[in-house]
């Protein structure tokens, strides 16, 4: 009798489960949002708001248009959740910044993310831990820009 090891998923089996994890994950997101009155849009542009953030720099991590950028913005800015300010290195250019409220906005969504928090429940700490581990090792490859 031949006895074979098991093999793992195929690439594009992983794949499809983290397509289908990606986007439960951003339904919940986007219905945690709504109870704030946020879209979906406007809570990411706040999630990526850690530090300031140049306009055009958020036009590419929206993967949109810089102009589609600025209405975002002035609605954002319109409830007191970010503010523009002057790029310290280059006067021209525009940062966006969270606001203590921005923030602590965003803080609640994410909070609020019922379903995510449950399939995370699920885990126990060491799974957990190497999930983390797992998507730690494969984050800065994702997040490499394409153009780079």
């Amino acid at each position: 009798m031949s006895t074979t090891a098991p093999h793992g998923p195929a690439k594009l089996e992983l794949l499809e489960l983290l397509a289908a994890i990606g986007a439960a994950q951003w339904r919940d997101f986007a219905a945690a949002a709504a109870r704030y009155g946020l879209t979906s849009t406007q809570a990411k542009v706040l999630a990526q708001l850690d530090g300031p953030v140049p306009m055009r720099g958020l036009a590419t991590l929206l993967a949109c248009d810089a102009s589609n950028v600025t209405g975002i913005v002035d609605r954002l800015e319109g409830r007191g959740l970010v503010r523009r300010e002057a790029s310290a290195a280059d006067r021209r250019v525009k940062n966006v910044v969270a606001t203590d409220e921005g923030r602590e906005t965003i803080r609640r969504v994410r909070e609020e993310m019922q379903a995510t928090h449950g399939a995370l429940d699920t885990l126990d700490e060491s799974e957990s831990a190497t999930l983390y581990a797992l998507l730690e090792r494969l984050r800065p490859t994702m997040e490499r820009d394409p153009a780079s």
